[in-house]
């Protein structure tokens, strides 16, 4: 059977993604100030971010509309499994139910299902390689379903330091008290996914060196075994080079497959400028 990923542009884009063609990106919707742009592949990183650093003002994001969702579902392909954002960070997993709901009122005859990655970013592409791996092995609709919903929770984790908690603050993602204490302490945060797909504190300390050594420290003991055979997606905003040093670091250590990306624009403006997210199997 034939089959197509929808998933929304939360999901940064890896290197061998170029090539397929049976991807379709749903756009989040970004603005700052009275700039608002789609989060697809013309999105702007640096300029994106060098409009929060001018602005007085944070950043916001809108979650597609479920008919985005039901308008990507309409193609040729037999089989289509839809990636999502975390549902606790974001309502486009429910809009993306819903325009699974409004494509189905009116048409038959598709399997589709929609995965909450219970993360983002790379994790999101993770996900969509695993639906491709399986796909072209001929494996069937309900068997990539139970093997994808298992390696979403069991076999995938998501880690990542970011240099400023404004965004996540004034979105509502973060207690106002806990984002006033770190200003003033200037802690750098290491915080991980959990399998109910919110964030947990992992590590802390007091500058951006210590941080991005103890995130990479931290990954490395994530994996138990086969080290070799994992994959790193290490997504940016805005510093390659600090990426290229923690990849450089997870290298060294053994791990198999390392990749450094520029961060989608949603994940820009919540890691905000400086910031890391790392995605990898395990």
């Amino acid at each position: 059977m034939s089959f197509r990923i929808v998933a929304d542009s939360c999901c940064d884009r890896t290197q061998q993604m170029k090539d397929w063609t049976n991807i379709t990106f749903v756009p989040l919707t970004l603005s700052i100030d009275d700039h608002t742009i789609l989060d697809d592949e013309s999105f702007d990183q640096e300029d994106f971010i060098r409009r929060t650093r001018e602005s007085k003002n944070v950043g916001k994001s809108a979650c597609p509309a479920p008919d985005a969702f039901a308008a990507a579902m309409d193609c040729d392909e037999d089989d289509i499994y839809v990636i999502t954002i975390t549902d606790k960070l974001s309502g486009t997993y429910n809009s993306a139910l819903q325009g699974k709901m409004l494509y189905e009122e009116e048409h038959s005859g598709k399997n589709i299902h929609v995965f909450n990655s219970l993360a983002t970013s790379g994790l999101e592409s993770l996900v969509a390689e695993k639906i491709t791996e399986l796909g072209n092995s001929g494996a069937d609709f309900n068997t990539i379903v139970e093997t994808v919903e298992d390696y979403i929770l069991n076999h995938t984790a998501l880690f990542f330091n970011l240099e400023s908690f404004d965004a996540l603050n004034k979105n509502g993602r973060l207690y106002a008290m806990a984002a006033t204490i770190l200003k003033k302490l200037k802690l750098k945060l290491v915080c991980e996914r959990t399998q109910e797909g919110s964030v947990k504190l992992s590590a802390q300390e007091f500058n951006s060196a210590r941080a991005i050594t103890k995130l990479a420290s931290i990954v490395i003991n994530e994996v138990k075994d086969n080290i070799q055979e994992q994959r790193v997606i290490i997504s940016h905003v805005c510093c390659e080079e600090k990426a290229n040093a923690v990849a450089q670091k997870l290298k060294d250590a053994g791990f198999g497959s390392v990749e450094v990306i520029r961060a989608s624009g949603l994940n820009s403006l919540y890691a905000a400028d400086g910031g890391l997210i790392i995605s990898l199997t395990k």
